[in-house]
């Protein structure tokens, strides 16, 4: 399998899996321990975590990378509907603006792509989380012509998601390095 191949199995692949976590085990524990929240949203986003991270170590390829994990789920979600303008739009917000922050803090002068020659910078990725969070929650939710309470569960979710994802991988690539 080519590298390019490679990528976009293993970016959707991980974007469908963390989406499945999410749906099935998440949400329904969710909808256990808070019956009356009002937004149909996760709390705990995990597929955000896989946009950002992606977008971090693939750059503009994660566009490409993660498009048929982002269409599938939206297909599992909503069925034909994904073929609608405003899921589409929302397909093409969550795959595009993740990698257009991370160019757009390069091309000012704040270069967060992994090198070799430097060790990542976890809160700046962190940062650039939170600012996508903030714009796919704004885009997405005026495609969708969301309620604030959605807005709110967007953002919520979105950023837990990525924290908790980063804090799983942190802790996985130490006990990693530590067994190696």
């Amino acid at each position: 399998m080519n590298r390019w191949a490679s990528d976009t199995f293993f970016a959707s692949l991980a974007y469908v899996a963390a989406s499945l976590v999410t749906f099935e085990i998440l949400m329904p524990l969710q909808n256990e321990f808070f019956p009356a929240y009002p937004s149909h949203a996760s709390l705990l986003f995990l597929p955000h975590g896989v946009r950002v991270l992606a977008a971090w170590l693939l750059g503009w390829r994660a566009i490409f990378a993660l498009l048929p994990g982002v269409f599938v789920v939206f297909a599992m979600v909503g069925g034909w509907d994904v073929f609608l303008p405003s899921r589409l739009l929302a397909i093409a917000i969550a795959v595009t603006i993740v990698p257009a922050v991370f160019y757009a803090c390069k091309a000012v002068g704040w270069d967060l792509f992994p090198r070799a020659d430097r060790n990542p910078c976890w809160p700046c990725v962190m940062g650039v989380g939170i600012v996508t969070s903030i714009l796919v929650s704004i885009l997405t939710n005026t495609a969708f012509g969301s309620t604030t309470a959605e807005y709110v569960a967007f953002l919520v979710g979105d950023i837990s998601g990525l924290f908790f994802l980063m804090l799983g991988l942190y802790f996985a690539f130490r006990f990693a390095e530590r067994r190696g």
